[in-house]
């Protein structure tokens, strides 16, 4: 993730401040709502490590054959990255 937890706390604090200044939400309890908010953030932000990892395991899998057909671990990453995510249908 790009983005430290902390920043990204903070930028839940803020969008919620913003959100119950607008009277876009009300709530009374602001607390719970920066919490849920922050880590719907961070999931969403940390959904392409997640297909980086995802990426590396099924590589690892196939590095043998990988080596006898001379394929480059970059180009095949590229491909197989792009392959999960549309798989996921995940906008990066």
């Amino acid at each position: 993730m790009i983005f430290s937890k902390d920043y990204v706390g903070y930028l839940a604090r803020q969008t919620v401040k913003q959100l119950l200044a607008a009277k876009t939400i009300e709530t009374g309890k602001s607390a719970v709502i920066e919490q849920r908010v922050g880590q719907a953030m961070i999931d969403e932000l940390s959904l392409e490590d997640r297909i980086n990892d995802e990426v590396r395991v099924i590589l690892e899998a196939i590095q043998d054959d990988m080596n006898k057909g001379g394929v480059s671990y970059p180009e095949m990453f590229k491909k197989v990255k792009m392959k999960l995510v549309a798989q996921y249908k995940a906008v990066l």
